[in-house]
């Protein structure tokens, strides 16, 4: 495990993650429940920008790492699927809507490491669609932590609430993009 700026950063990203869970198991005489919903956003957007951080900066550096390919997706993983289990048990986010996308996660990082073992991890790298539902998530997870009134009239609940729909829709589809792209691999692995 190469010891070095960016994947450190990755680790702290991780760190973050039981930080951005407990601060809602604070006492409410220490906190009040805005001030949970304030410091849980803060935690998990520092968290979200370690994340563009970590890459720019081992690009930057020449500092990649096999480690560090691996580390930063679980990282983005537990960072998401923390999070969401933290708005379920808040009741901020449907049930439906947390499985997909968990489940998504876990059945495409699956399919990754199948396809790396078979020797056709390229077959399955990150496709836009798959950004674009990792920004859709990202946005809408601090709304939802938030749950306050923003600028007088923006209810975050009801936007990060369509925002997360979204990128479940997002989510399936990218599944099936990237099932649809190990499809012929598949049959040939035998």
């Amino acid at each position: 495990m190469p010891l070095n700026l960016p994947n450190l950063i990755t680790w702290l990203r991780i760190i973050l993650i039981p930080l951005i869970v407990g601060v809602f198991y604070l006492p409410s005489d220490w906190l009040t429940m805005p001030s949970k919903n304030l410091a849980a956003t803060v935690i998990f957007v520092f968290a979200a920008i370690t994340d563009w951080l970590d890459g720019y900066l081992a690009r930057k550096l020449n500092q990649m790492s096999a480690f560090g390919a691996f580390l930063d997706p679980v990282a983005d993983k537990l960072m998401v699927v923390g999070a969401l289990i933290v708005l379920l048990q808040l009741d901020r986010v449907e049930s439906a809507v947390a499985l997909i996308i968990i489940g998504r996660e876990i059945a495409i990082s699956a399919l990754r490491e199948w396809m790396a073992k078979i020797g056709k991890a390229k077959s399955v790298a990150v496709a836009f669609i798959g950004k674009v539902k990792t920004v859709g998530q990202m946005v809408a997870i601090p709304l939802l932590l938030y749950h306050e009134e923003i600028w007088g009239s923006v209810n975050c609940q009801v936007l990060g609430t369509l925002l997360i729909n979204v990128a479940a829709v997002l989510t399936v589809i990218s599944m099936m993009y990237y099932l649809r792209q190990a499809l012929p691999h598949a049959s040939a692995a035998g």
